[in-house]
């Protein structure tokens, strides 16, 4: 089964074309758009984190956390 392309990294590829989203990019992920791996108690433990410290007010280490996890955004090279 085909994986769908990720919505930031489709957000990302039209913000670099002019705001269009690239012809490129359909309803199959490309090597640009694949989901990124993500073991998904890291991402449980990173939510659960952030919601404590909403309804906590004290730091349970969810900015730790989150910079744990892969992010496309924060991993990529800038475009000049």
């Amino acid at each position: 089964m085909a994986k769908q392309p990720e919505a930031l990294a489709t957000f990302a590829a039209s913000a670099r074309n002019d705001g269009k989203k690239p012809r490129d990019i359909g309803l199959h992920a490309t090597h640009e758009t694949k989901p990124l791996h993500t073991d998904t108690k890291q991402k449980a433990d990173a939510a659960t984190k952030v919601l404590r410290e909403g309804v906590l007010h004290k730091n349970q280490g969810a900015d730790e956390a989150i910079d744990a996890l892969p992010d496309r955004t924060r991993d990529t090279k800038q475009q000049p």
